[in-house]
């Protein structure tokens, strides 16, 4: 396997360019509610262009009807979706009241689009169907049975292919879309990382799904694909593997101390085989594995062969 650096500059992704036209939004937005909006001018994009969270741009803003969407993808589970969500709606928020701002200091209501967040996730942990997160779960303290003053909610959609199949049979372009990173990892298991992606576009170029996105903009795709999955998928992979290899081995000695030997050296070896850095690997075994500088080197003098 190849080990790809982070680019740190700051990228668009897969799921913005796949819908990025007002049409395939709509669709999208008519699937997740059921609704049946036919007019795409009907949706205004609110997407902050500007507004970037750790080295990517947000996904997609937009209203409807009375309502401010934000529609985001995630690869990586977190509980601070709602807090995260939350900071970017003050953002819209504040570009949508700037010209009529005077109106705050008047003794009529200021009425602003009602707030709806949903993620689409697709990691490799297991996740529900459907689940809420809320940011008052994160307040330090309960209140003392004080309602808070702040509240967002994340509804974090499963779009990992097999789950939420209404939804995807209701969206053509977001069942694609699952089968596309379906396909990516079936070929992460046989291929090194940048063959994998080219052959998965490959295959789905001929099997007609997301042909149209994936003809026009082939080496955007994967080049964004080679990002946005060293971020996020291509690391929590890195580190299922390093589990099962290491958890194997140790079952194998059959020992306590023979297990955790065993899983050292089976993270070393697929941090070998991933082309990680060898002072990056003695960084993650000191800390996944609590030890001292001394001892992770012995580790790594070893087993790095």
């Amino acid at each position: 396997m190849i080990f790809y650096k982070l680019n740190t500059k700051h990228k668009d992704r897969l799921f913005r360019l796949i819908f990025n036209e007002k049409k395939e939004l709509l669709d999208l937005y008519n699937a997740v509610n059921e609704s049946n909006y036919t007019n795409p001018d009907d949706l205004e994009i609110t997407t902050m262009e500007d507004v970037v969270y750790m080295g990517m741009k947000n996904d997609l803003s937009f209203i409807i009807g009375d309502e401010l969407n934000l529609y985001e993808h995630q690869s990586t589970f977190s509980p601070n979706l709602p807090l995260r969500g939350f900071l970017y709606f003050a953002s819209v928020y504040r570009a949508y009241i700037e010209p009529m701002k005077q109106k705050l200091y008047t003794d009529s209501p200021l009425y602003i689009p009602f707030p709806q967040y949903i993620v689409f996730y697709n990691g490799t942990k297991e996740e529900p169907g459907r689940q809420e997160l809320k940011m008052s779960d994160l307040y330090i303290g309960n209140g003392k049975g004080k309602d808070p003053a702040l509240e967002c909610t994340a509804v974090v959609l499963n779009i990992n292919l097999g789950h939420n199949k209404k939804l995807m049979e209701r969206c053509k372009r977001l069942k694609e879309y699952a089968q596309l990173i379906a396909v990516m990892r079936k070929y992460l298991e046989q291929f090194q990382f940048e063959e994998a992606v080219e052959y998965a576009v490959e295959e789905c170029i001929r099997k007609g799904i997301l042909e149209d996105v994936l003809r026009k903009n082939r080496n955007e795709v994967i080049e964004m694909i080679l990002e946005e999955w060293d971020e996020n998928e291509y690391r929590e992979y890195l580190k299922e593997e390093s589990w099962n290899e290491g958890h194997e081995a140790g079952k194998k000695i059959g020992m306590e101390d023979g297990k955790r030997i065993g899983e050292i050296k089976g993270v070393i070896k697929t941090c070998m085989e991933f082309r990680a850095p060898r002072e990056e690997t003695l960084e993650r075994i000191k800390k996944a594995f609590e030890l001292e500088q001394g001892e992770a080197e012995k580790y790594i003098e070893e087993y790095w062969k």
